[in-house]
Formats: C-alpha cells, sequence, structure tokens
C-alpha cells in the first residue's frame, strides 16, 4: 500500500487538492474493478485540522496533521495562489516536515506553481524543475540555484517531481499512476478523466514576456529596442554600439539580466509577435513571416517549432478559428 500525503497549505488552489484525491481514489476503484488490490491511502494533510482557501470561499477539513504522519511515501503539493512571496512564507512550517519525509524515502511532486514551495525546502537545488509559464521569471529571481526548464510538463530528478502551468498537473499525476501501477491504469485513468496523456510541453500555451525586473537600464534600453522594432534585422553589434558598450559586456550583461542570450531574446519576440498575428489575422505564413523581420522560410519554420512545439501552420490552425474556415 502506498501513502499519498496532498498537503493543504494556506492559499492553496483548490482543484490542485482535490484532483489528487479525487485521481488516486478513482484508480483504487480501477484496480478493484480488475480484480487487483487497491494500492493508494490517500490523505490530505495540513497544519491544523482545518484549512480556508479563497478568500473564505472554500473549508478544507484535513485528515490529519503533518505531526501526525511519521511516514509516508509520495508528497503532493499542490499549486499556490496569490503573492507567492507571502505564500511561501505562510506556509514554512511544512518545510522541516517535507524535507525530513524526503530523507525517510519518501518521493515529492509539487503541482504548477506548488513548485516556489518546494523549492523553499532546498531539494531543488541544482536540479531541474518546472513550474507555470507565466511565473518562471519570478521563481529564477528566488531560486537561482534551481535549473527551471522552459516548456516542460514533467520534470523528475531523484524522486522529486514538478509539472508546467495550471492543469498541465494532470500529466504529472497520470505519470505516477503509470509508475506506481503500469500503462494500462494510467492510460484508463487518462481516458475517465478526458486527459491528453502524450503531452510533454507547454510551450504552445506560453505568452514570452520579457524579464525586466532588474537594474540594468542599457539592457531595458536594448530590450525596449527589440520589442519596438522586431520587424527589422536586429544584430548584437548594433544594440551594444547603441549603448555603447562592448559587444562581449553588452552579451555578459544581458544574458545575466534577462537569462536570454540577446539572440533568444530576438528570437522569443519575433515568435510572440507572428504567435499574435496567427491568432488575429487571416494572412498566410509568408506574410506573417515578413511581418517579423524574417526572409528564410525554413529558418522561420525551425525557431517557431522550436520554440512553441508547433509548426506555424499547426499553431494557426490551433488558435485561430478563421484560419480553419
Amino acid at each position: 500500500m502506498k501513502h499519498v500525503s496532498v498537503i493543504v497549505p494556506e492559499t492553496a488552489v483548490i482543484e490542485a487538492i482535490a484532483d489528487p484525491r479525487y485521481l488516486f481514489t478513482a484508480v483504487n476503484q480501477f484496480l478493484e474493478m480488475s480484480g487487483r488490490p487497491s494500492l493508494f491511502t490517500v490523505q490530505l494533510v495540513g497544519l491544523n485540522n482545518e484549512i480556508r482557501l479563497n478568500n473564505n470561499s472554500f473549508s478544507v477539513h484535513t485528515d490529519a496533521r503533518i505531526q501526525d504522519i511519521k511516514r509516508t511515501d509520495l508528497i503532493i503539493i499542490p499549486a499556490l495562489s496569490g503573492d507567492i512571496p507571502k505564500a511561501v512564507e505562510a506556509n514554512k512550517d511544512f518545510v522541516p516536515w517535507i524535507t525530513e519525509q524526503y530523507k525517510n524515502g519518501a518521493e515529492v511532486a509539487s503541482l504548477c506553481v506548488g513548485a516556489f514551495l518546494l523549492a523553499s525546502t532546498g531539494l531543488l537545488r541544482n536540479k531541474k524543475c518546472s513550474t507555470h509559464w507565466g511565473f518562471m521569471n519570478e521563481f529564477r529571481s528566488m531560486y537561482p540555484d534551481v535549473e527551471l526548464v522552459d516548456g516542460h510538463i514533467i520534470t523528475e530528478e531523484h524522486g522529486l517531481y514538478t509539472s508546467g502551468g495550471a492543469n498541465s498537473y494532470w500529466n504529472l499525476l497520470l505519470y505516477l499512476v503509470e509508475k506506481y501501477t503500469d500503462r494500462d491504469t494510467a492510460i484508463l485513468a487518462a481516458k475517465y478523466f478526458a486527459i491528453d496523456i502524450s503531452r510533454e510541453s507547454q510551450s504552445d500555451f506560453m505568452i514570452f514576456r520579457g524579464q525586466k525586473d532588474h537594474e540594468d537600464e542599457p539592457v531595458k534600453n536594448a530590450q525596449t529596442f527589440i520589442e519596438q522594432n522586431y520587424h527589422e534585422k536586429i544584430t548584437v553589434d548594433q544594440l551594444a554600439g547603441m549603448q555603447a558598450i562592448g559587444r562581449r559586456s553588452f552579451e555578459r550583461r544581458f544574458k545575466k539580466a534577462t537569462n536570454n542570450t540577446v539572440a533568444e531574446y530576438i528570437q522569443r519576440v519575433k515568435v510572440e509577435a507572428a504567435k499574435r498575428n496567427f491568432e488575429s489575422s487571416r494572412k498566410n505564413i509568408s506574410e506573417v513571416m515578413f511581418d517579423v523581420g524574417y526572409t528564410d522560410t525554413k529558418a522561420f519554420r525551425t525557431i517557431f517549432k522550436k520554440i512553441t512545439g508547433l509548426t506555424p501552420i499547426e499553431y494557426r490552425n490551433k488558435y485561430n478559428k478563421q484560419a480553419i474556415v
């Protein structure tokens, strides 16, 4: 029997608490229906017996407090909401317990923005991690010693699991079901809950917002220039010269401030503009390509797919109903 502890932090997202409990309970039923014994004991675990969430809209009654759980096999950290640094601080009393359980052999999985609380334990130091694409800049700022992996739905390293944004945590939950049971049971759960079990990236959901939470004004000036002139051909030498900084120094400062090389930043800005164009206009692929400053169809298609996970045609057909018509 596997003991699953779904913790209930202050400011947690209620769905990210209810869904894991629902899934693992349903998997027990699937196993029993196939003549096998149930596998999971699932408990909601908190600092108190009752946790109020979403401005008191919901009240969660825990099955146990953390001091009552001496040993568990899997800890699930749900997504947090609101001001993330404050949410992490409000739930710091979970940290010693999570750390102790991990040292005693438990695995730990964070869902979406729950990665912030997992990272606060120090267990992710120098390890890979995923979280919601909208919080990546804030995560990097708070936990620079964690290797944040852009776009990934799931990461796994040394018994620590993280998931991408919002509902992509279902893919991590299915991954854990397959690990603890088998592929057939995971597929059955995926069909029952109508989840695409094969999805591996959140890239096509991502919206690129350049990291500007820094104090390097020449780099900010360069970012602004790129964003206002993405339709032009922009070079590193051009940007460095505009800021009166040597190329090597400019590239080093740009990477440090934005977590992107200059070339990556230019590509991301151009692709973001192309995505908006595909979503809202009837322009064909070549027209959009020229609008964002590309002249080589193969290069544009390659870069677009690298960043979004989809070809330009696939992206347009997925997000533009007019284009399909």
